[in-house]
């Protein structure tokens, strides 16, 4: 489990392609430290699992299932990605529980500088529209952020200059696509309400 706040970026070391699989080795530095075989990383809000480390450079395997639905395929090698440590018990829950399991990509569609921030439209991927609402949490490339308002096309994130400075976010331009997370308790209630036929 992941809470969202990312603790900063690490660059793609390595890319490679096999049968299904494909290989990434990152740059984890100070990020790797006491971490083990087969603990859960998150990079760009996806769930990963260490299966190979050399010092700081920490080995991870995608399957096609990830590559097809999130940004990881279109990576180069030298892409920063935003890292997340899994959850450890007694650490604060700075953001909102987080599993790392994407449900889909979206597109930055308009990108607006207000002050030392900035404000981004984003599209919603199909099928989540339901589970993105005003004043709710969401997930964007494994940060923990709240939706502005939104309608049929998309909804709005307004960044802070803390968030732009410590994630890959800054980096972004409109046509860029990230992967998102919806809240799974907003999930679990909006899911039981449909059900039920309240919606």
């Amino acid at each position: 489990m992941f809470t969202g706040i990312v603790a900063g970026t690490a660059p793609i070391l390595r890319i490679v392609e096999g049968d299904g699989i494909c290989t990434f080795t990152v740059d984890l530095g100070d990020f790797a430290e006491g971490l083990e075989t087969g603990a859960s990383v998150s990079l760009d809000g996806v769930c990963m699992t260490v299966i190979g480390m050399d010092s700081g450079q920490v080995t991870f395997d995608a399957i096609t299932e990830t590559l097809e639905r999130t940004t990881l395929a279109d990576r180069e090698e030298g892409d920063l990605l935003n890292v997340e440590r899994s959850m450890r018990l007694g650490d604060e829950l700075g953001g909102h529980i987080l599993s790392g399991h994407v449900m889909g990509t979206a597109e930055i569609l308009e990108s607006r500088m207000v002050g030392e921030g900035v404000d981004l439209r984003i599209s919603i991927p199909d099928g989540c529209a339901p589970f993105i609402l005003e004043k709710g949490f969401i997930a964007v490339d494994g940060m923990s952020l709240t939706v502005g308002k939104c309608d049929e096309g998309g909804f709005i994130l307004h960044i802070i200059p803390e968030t732009l400075r410590i994630t890959t976010l800054d980096r972004k331009a409109v046509g860029d696509r990230v992967n998102i997370e919806i809240d799974s308790r907003t999930q679990a209630v909006v899911e039981t309400m449909l059900r039920m036929g309240k919606l």
